[in-house]
């Protein structure tokens, strides 16, 4: 507990998004909003506005013990940093490095050590259940604490939760800002949170006869629509013949902290009082709940607390609101915060025993590394705190409509040449999320916009002889699915940083995507292939337009038009080419199959098919030179491009006819393992996505070859294994989450890092890839 990192890695580029390395497992249901706890035990993360970032300790918002055996006794606040603006500063901090903190998403842990008499845990997590479309939307944490004594005398404890009133804080007080173009040339908008405009807030004391809780809510009329923003808080805890409890209506989490602390330290107890006057412009109010007990000695008890809210809209541009998934489930009034509790303190050991059951076959696999399996669960932290959203069903829509963000730096929604990579865990786990951000796309790519914009690959910071092209091109394959500022789903290809509609990889990446996930959830969901069929066949018609020399592959422009979208390719890519091949295998398939029942697709068959005769020997022709798939045709390039061959990796994954030679993916991957990796500083960092076949950059000043693509990498050792080169998969693997977790990277992984400890765009979808990884270990068996 508060140990920290020695050097932890920072930033590549200023503009981009570096909180530090104090971050900690997320709690809150998919889409629910969200918040986070760092090792330290401060409560840091703040994800409480669909899709947007506020990343800063609040004190106030704290677990405390007071113990008392025989004559001793002491209290402490559980973080390890006191606040840095001296507040609270009648309270005692815990000491760093007496604990340790330990988690494997939807669960973390506290083990309190070394300081009190009796032994102290608190596990933490929230009704996070794969296949689960009900409680995994919950906003609610639970914390339970375990106590026991271990001593020869009777041990007095009182845990207290204390909560600042945070209802009204987080919408946007600036909806309708301006699009700016950043200096690395992306879109960017301001954001500017209503941090602690608490005019109006109150809270108040309600008991039961089974429940404790503290709400914490605002003024409103409750007869106006309800806003972004407007809700409620609570803090509960079960009534029971062996606890007491305390509460404190209406302190100042702004001042010294006394008015809690001087009765809490000398005793465990609180004050009783029931204030709900609401807070003035200038005040600051919070709630505080404590209950207190006594252990004999060897006696253990387990102490359930529940942290509760119920936030129920978001809205994105003005105007533009959506109801949250959990709200299917409650009413829609933003007065649920107890009722969920309520629930909470119900089920929880219930919900444990679920997510104990969903990790514990991953946790028995004797042969697969610890480490793997930690990252492999904890990667799905991503879910909950990378902006996700989720909506309350509608008749398109039966379970809602499910987004996460690229991540916080790209803050636009299911990038798809990114999930091509980062959609296996939402594949896996939650299917019907997953088919549901497809169909998503599905809707998009006949849908067009005209409207200019300022491309910023381009941009010298003059908007008037700024390359400007249109936002979308109807049936061209969408990047992504809007940003938090517009509105998502309607308003697609929300980047700008290139011209996606001259993108040559996304095509592909939705035909590959949409056979993936018929084929890998039963190959029994033919609605969900015939939702998709329409765009399937308009989308690859539209990239087929990019065929200039009619020889069946599209080109590349020479212009950033990939995934790697600061990576100049020319002619026929080994990259777009074989994702290309792959996608028209997919089609084909899927063509059949709905031929099967009856729809006419025998012009799209022999379309295809001629397409592919074409294709699969010019790939060859132009791009193996005897160990490798060259870069490109066009640009005279010698680097070994470690995602040379992601098409033929998919085409294998889902039983299609191989794109390249057997004999010839073998010899290259071979090259890519020992020029990107091992002679890439000695394979320490992981794979660069291009070197030399000596091992040396091309372009010692280049970007994309040279970083290390965290997603990337686990994709190339799902291929490894796939391939039979599982030695190499496992050794790519290891060092790749060595490099995230022995650096202060859990939780905020970021798409790439560098040789020299640096890194960019943190909390990235693409790394959700190592899932591809589980994919390959459990194939023949049922993935989910």
């Amino acid at each position: 507990m508060g140990q920290g990192w020695e050097t932890p890695y920072t930033v590549r580029y200023a503009s981009n998004l570096d909180d530090g390395p104090w971050h900690g497992m997320p709690l809150g249901g998919f889409g629910a909003g969200c918040i986070g706890r760092s090792s330290r035990g401060d409560f840091n993360l703040w994800h409480l506005d669909g899709g947007e970032h506020i990343f800063q300790t609040i004190p106030g918002c704290q677990f405390s013990i007071f113990e008392q055996g025989g004559d001793h006794s002491q209290t402490y606040a559980l973080c390890t940093e006191s606040p840095s603006d001296g507040t609270l500063g009648a309270w005692n901090w815990y000491p760093q490095n007496q604990g340790t903190y330990g988690a494997l998403y939807p669960r973390s842990w506290f083990e309190y050590q070394g300081v009190f008499q009796a032994q102290l845990t608190c596990e933490q997590f929230s009704p996070i259940i794969p296949d689960n479309y009900q409680e995994t939307s919950y906003p609610v944490a639970v914390f339970v604490w375990a106590a026991h004594n271990p001593t020869d005398q009777p041990i007095t404890i009182s845990i207290m939760l204390s909560w600042q009133n945070l209802v009204g804080w987080f919408s946007n007080a600036t909806p309708a800002s301006e699009i700016r173009i950043r200096d690395d040339g992306s879109p960017v908008y301001d954001y500017t949170p209503r941090l602690g405009q608490s005019q109006g807030n109150y809270n108040r004391f309600h008991q039961s006869e089974t429940q404790a809780s503290c709400l914490l809510q605002r003024q409103r009329d409750p007869h106006t629509v309800i806003k972004e923003g407007e809700g409620e808080w609570a803090i509960s805890v079960p009534v029971r013949d062996d606890l007491e409890i305390f509460y404190h209506t209406r302190w100042n989490p702004v001042g010294d902290g006394a008015d809690l602390w001087d009765s809490f330290s000398r005793d465990g107890s609180l004050s009783n009082l029931s204030n709900n006057q609401p807070a003035t412009d200038s005040e600051q109010i919070g709630a505080a709940l404590a209950v207190r007990f006594t252990l004999t000695p060897g006696e253990s008890k387990e102490i359930p607390f529940v942290l509760s809210w119920d936030l129920p809209v978001t809205e994105f541009a003005p105007d533009v609101n959506y109801f949250r998934r959990y709200t299917d489930f409650f009413d829609r009034s933003g007065t649920n915060a107890e009722t969920i509790a309520q629930i909470a303190l119900e089920n929880y050991q219930k919900w444990s025993e679920q997510i104990g059951a969903w990790q514990q076959p991953f946790l028995e696999h004797s042969d697969w590394p610890d480490e793997f399996k930690m990252a492999l669960i904890n990667e799905l932290y991503d879910l909950t705190s990378g902006g996700s959203l989720w909506t309350a069903a509608t008749d398109a829509d039966p379970v809602g409509q499910y987004a996460v963000l690229e991540c916080l730096d790209y803050r636009w929604y299911e990038s798809l040449d990114v999930r091509l990579y980062g959609s296996f865990a939402l594949l896996y786990l939650w299917p019907e999320l997953e088919k549901g951000v497809m169909r998503a796309f599905a809707r998009a790519i006949p849908t067009e916009d005209p409207k200019l914009r300022i491309i910023g690959y381009y941009y010298q910071g003059n908007p008037e002889t700024a390359h400007k092209a249109p936002r979308k091109i109807a049936n061209a394959t969408p990047h992504d699915l809007g940003a938090p500022n517009e509105h998502p789903w309607q308003a697609s290809n929300y980047t700008s940083y290139q011209d996606c509609n001259l993108w040559k990889d996304l095509a592909s990446d939705f035909v590959l995507l949409v056979y993936r996930d018929y084929l890998l959830t039963g190959a029994t969901d033919l609605e969900f292939l015939t939702d998709c069929w329409p765009s399937v066949v308009s989308s690859l018609d539209y990239l087929k337009t990019f065929d200039t020399d009619g020889d069946g592959l599209p080109e590349n422009s020479g212009a950033p038009d990939q995934t790697y979208d600061d990576w100049q390719l020319k002619g026929v890519s080994a990259y777009c080419g074989g994702l290309w091949i792959a996608a028209l295998e997919a089609a084909l398939a899927i063509a059949k199959r709905l031929e099967a029942q009856g729809i006419n697709t025998k012009l799209e068959q022999e379309k295809w098919q001629a397409w592919l005769n074409q294709s699969r020997p010019t790939y060859q022709d132009k791009l193996w030179n005897g160990q490798f798939y060259r870069l490109d045709s066009g640009s005279n390039s010698q680097v070994v491009m470690a995602d040379q061959l992601c098409g033929q990796y998919y085409a294998r994954l889902l039983n299609l006819p191989d794109v390249v030679p057997i004999e010839c993916a073998e010899s290259a991957l071979k090259v890519v393992y020992d020029v990107c990796f091992v002679k890439f500083h000695d394979g320490k960092f992981g794979a660069a996505n291009g070197l030399l076949p000596d091992g040396s950059p091309e372009k010692p000043n280049a970007t994309h070859p040279l970083e290390v693509w965290i997603g990337i990498n686990y994709g190339l050792a799902a291929f490894l294994y796939q391939m039979g080169m599982k030695d190499g998969a496992w050794k790519l693997t290891q060092t790749v989450i060595q490099q995230i977790y022995d650096n202060g990277l859990q939780f905020r992984t970021p798409e790439a890092i560098t040789a020299v400890g640096t890194f960019r765009a943190c909390m990235y979808l693409r790394p959700m890839a190592i899932w591809a990884m589980y994919g390959q270990l459990t194939q023949g068996e049922d993935s989910r």
